[in-house]
């Protein structure tokens, strides 16, 4: 065998050993053999779902996103509550308030359950519904590994410390994706997300006038921004939605980035990653800014890095009938 070629195998061998084996078990090509039509089921429900619902691709992506920061992408967090299952749902958290599109999601496992049955977990459904949440909102879509199975249990507690907080500073961001494994750049793209979908007043409005206790505006909010805002969020106007980019709300670009820089952040969690005094996430907002092919590669390289977080497989979990709700254990015989 040639140096060059031997020098390969030996580079490939050594990166899958230090990526470990959760990064192992999962493939791209998991359900090529069973479900080969499975990514195209998918986004036709996705696409359809747009037809109504301009938020469908970004409340699908919200599911993904806290799915896997708690417990691992175990499809945890779309487990309701259910006093026979022992369940204390991930939606009653704080950080899952509001959370919603798990109608989008039933109708793409009832689909899914059609063509492929007893297959394709839900926490599968989640990693691919967001690929093509991305690709028809204009995005560039990425390799998504497969072969992830379902828990049989949620965690409120975890859901409650672990999922990052739409009023927190870079600090606490920084500490809750490094729990996860993951780094700054990916909290950054990760954040470019906020490309599309909307917001509640409820969860920027403390910025308008009284940030932080001082009774004054967040000092990093663009002021003719800010009256935008006062105006679209009045008194009693918490549950209003707000488009988290106004320049292009329902498109996934590098607009996110650029209203960054323009003190445009529409969320505190957003407007630290450019504002925060001596911040390595600045000079990272920055190159997105500049590039949306340096956002696409940075975004896709982080999804799939997120949905490495601690899936099951093998035999660990099962693959839910239901995604709302764990399958029924077998009965036991009498003796």
């Amino acid at each position: 065998m040639p140096f060059s070629k031997a020098l390969a195998y030996i580079l490939v061998a050594t990166a899958l050993i230090a990526a470990g084996p959760t990064t192992a078990q999962l493939s791209p090509t998991f359900y090529d053999a069973r479900c080969p039509n499975l990514s195209s089921i998918v986004e036709d429900v996705v696409r359809q779902a747009l037809l109504t619902d301009a938020r469908a691709g970004a409340k699908l992506i919200r599911f993904h996103f806290h799915d896997c920061f708690v417990n691992g992408c175990d499809g945890s967090v779309l487990l309701i509550d259910s006093v026979e299952d022992n369940i204390d749902s991930e939606q009653n958290a704080a950080g899952n308030q509001g959370i919603q599109g798990e109608n989008i999601v039933n109708d793409i496992k009832t689909a899914v359950e059609n063509a492929c049955p007893n297959l394709v977990s839900c926490a599968d459904i989640l990693a691919i519904a967001s690929n093509s949440a991305v690709v028809l909102a204009g995005g560039r879509g990425w390799e998504v590994q497969l072969g992830r199975r379902d828990s049989r249990e949620a965690n409120r507690s975890g859901a409650v410390s672990n999922l990052p907080s739409p009023f927190e500073p870079l600090a606490n961001l920084t500490v809750k994706f490094a729990n996860v494994g993951l780094n700054s750049t990916d909290l950054v793209a990760l954040s470019g997300a906020h490309t599309f979908g909307r917001s509640r007043c409820i969860f920027f409005s403390r910025r308008l006038t009284n940030f932080s206790g001082s009774g004054l505006p967040d000092p990093t909010l663009e002021a003719a921004y800010r009256e935008t805002l006062i105006e679209a969020c009045p008194a009693g106007g918490d549950n209003n939605r707000i488009n988290l980019d106004p320049t292009t709300p329902d498109e996934f670009d590098k607009n996110y980035f650029t209203n960054l820089q323009a003190n445009r952040g529409l969320l505190t969690s957003d407007q630290v990653l450019f504002s925060t005094d001596g911040a390595d996430t600045i000079e990272i907002v920055n190159r997105f800014a500049a590039s949306q092919e340096a956002f696409f590669d940075g975004f896709g390289a982080s999804m799939i890095k997120m949905g490495n977080i601690r899936p099951l497989t093998g035999t660990d979990g099962e693959i839910r009938l239901t995604c709302t709700r764990v399958n029924p254990l077998p009965a036991v015989a009498d003796m």
